[in-house]
């Protein structure tokens, strides 16, 4: 009864809004550089990889994917937590585009030609944060690694 009182009284939750087009691609985006970044050693090849994966499944031009990967990079450092990108991605993605998502993830962890253990092991926290189990983080693997 206490608690009805309460939500009675303390007025309509706020709404979320929902992110747009952008903001999913910025979120996306952010992931994959901040993989790009976890071997200290930020390759050209990884940030090429970012901008054709952008292109291909986030449906923006190389131009905005360009953009999207400054302002990723512009924040990299900003970034507090992965939470505050994959819970935009889980909100709004199903599953077939957050497999997408992390086969592109996995896609630039291959674009320098070495898959370093940190980068393996940030894939795999990604992976439990988008929700997606073994085998679809094993499936986004093999695809990524048979397209490279």
């Amino acid at each position: 009864m206490i608690e009805h009182l309460k939500r009675l009284f303390s007025g309509p939750e706020p709404q979320r809004e929902k992110p747009d087009h952008q903001q999913l691609a910025v979120a996306a985006t952010a992931l994959m550089v901040q993989l790009s970044r976890i071997d200290r050693d930020q390759d050209e090849r990884e940030l090429q990889t970012i901008v054709d994966c952008a292109v291909a499944s986030l449906h923006v031009t190389r131009q905005e994917a360009q953009a999207i990967l400054q302002e990723a990079l512009d924040h990299a450092d900003d970034a507090t937590s992965l939470y505050e990108f994959t819970g935009m991605i889980n909100d709004q993605f199903d599953q077939d585009a957050k497999q997408v998502l992390l086969e592109n993830i996995w896609r630039v962890a291959f674009a320098d030609g070495r898959i370093d253990k940190y980068e393996e092991h940030l894939i795999r926290r990604m992976a439990e944060l988008l929700h997606l189990n073994h085998r679809e983080y094993m499936q986004a693997r093999h695809r990524a690694e048979a397209a490279g």
